[in-house]
């Protein structure tokens, strides 16, 4: 009996090896199939991506790509390579992605609404690009994004209410676009500065100094009112009072 125990404890942890390994390669390959997806739909002049070998089952493998001790992709680094063409929706795939770092070329095109999938990101970098389109509501669901940077490029549209949810926000450009309509001020909005939307014209919003069209101007501070020295008021009522009271005959 115990033996029998024993043999089947062991069948246990084998069958259960075997699932982990099976599962890290399913996962590997759809984390794969996504980033080659990617580099399909960009031109890559200078050979950036030329490390991304599709017969390659594992993308840990190729250059720009990290990933954590479960072989699964947590970064992706391809700043200032002199990319272009568009941004795939397949990159939604990559479930433990934490940092997007996609800034500096001239990809183009809509922000995928996928985006919003990637719940572990910290940091998304589409600044410095050619992207067009609105900025999707999806992105309020990253719920641990600290980075937000999307400026110089040429998003239209308004701003997302759904991002004043964010947080863990820490830093947020959206300067040099074509955003329209009123800044949010409330939530995680209420800490950024107007340099954090500079530069597009159809904003509106105390943050941004333009009365959004239909709400009333904003109000004037309050007069300044200096403060006053209390002993000093106190001392001359006792004066006053003692100088006018009328003492008993």
């Amino acid at each position: 009996m115990e033996r029998e125990a024993g043999v089947s404890l062991i069948a246990q942890w084998m069958i259960l090896v075997v699932f982990i390994l099976l599962y890290s390669r399913i996962s590997a390959n759809m984390e794969g199939d996504a980033l080659r997806n990617l580099r399909v739909n960009l031109q890559d002049p200078n050979n950036v991506l030329q490390s991304w070998d599709p017969t390659l089952v594992n993308p840990c493998m190729w250059l720009h790509v990290t990933c954590n001790n479960h072989n699964s992709v947590v970064r992706v680094d391809l700043g200032n390579a002199a990319l272009s063409g568009q941004l795939v929706p397949q990159v939604g795939q990559l479930k433990n992605l934490q940092y997007l770092e996609l800034y500096g070329n001239n990809i183009s095109g809509p922000i995928p609404s996928d985006l919003g999938n990637l719940t572990n990101l910290v940091s998304l970098d589409l600044f410095l690009n050619s992207f067009s389109g609105p900025i999707p509501d999806t992105l309020g669901k990253l719920t641990k994004l600290r980075f937000l940077r999307l400026n110089n490029n040429s998003l239209s549209g308004s701003i997302p209410m759904s991002l004043t949810k964010i947080t863990a926000l820490q830093v947020l450009d959206l300067s040099n676009n074509r955003l329209t309509g009123p800044v949010p001020d409330n939530g995680s909005f209420s800490l950024f500065t107007p340099i954090s939307f500079v530069n597009n014209l159809g904003l509106c919003g105390p943050v941004t100094g333009k009365p959004c069209p239909g709400s009333p101007p904003f109000a004037p501070p309050p007069p300044f009112i200096p403060p006053t020295n209390s002993y000093n008021v106190g001392k001359a009522e006792n004066c006053q009072d003692i100088g006018g009271r009328k003492h008993p005959n």
